[in-house]
């Protein structure tokens, strides 16, 4: 498999690295598995966790879940018998950085009110 698409300095690459992960979480099913995934924070989840808390299909999920982890979203880890499935907070970050890097000309955005928590993990 390849290696997820790095954001680095290289506008180009910010560019396609931020299309690869923005496109990963356009379809709806991926979005709640990266939801899920979020909530459930860096201790991950199994793939039954998943599939029973969003009563989707196993074999639909590993499909989702493959999509995630190209775009370098869902990491994988196995933990004896069992996959573990995390978010990958820090690549989230870097996306939601790269979104707003020129949010506003630097000044802040919205009232603070309107605001509902920090955007990174």
């Amino acid at each position: 498999m390849d290696s997820p698409r790095h954001f680095i300095n290289n506008r180009n690459m910010e560019e396609q690295a931020a299309v690869a992960a923005l496109a990963a979480l356009a379809q709806p099913m991926r979005l709640r598995i990266f939801r899920a995934l979020v909530g459930a924070g860096p201790q991950g989840l199994t793939p039954g966790a998943v599939s029973a808390t969003l009563d989707v299909p196993a074999s639909t999920l590993s499909f989702h879940l493959k999509e995630l982890m190209h775009a370098g979203l869902v990491t994988q880890e196995r933990d004896g018998r069992n996959l573990i499935y995390r978010p990958a907070l820090a690549r989230m970050n870097e996306l939601l950085a790269y979104l707003s890097d020129h949010c506003c000309q630097g000044a802040a955005c919205a009232p603070a009110r309107a605001r509902r928590r920090s955007t990174t993990c």
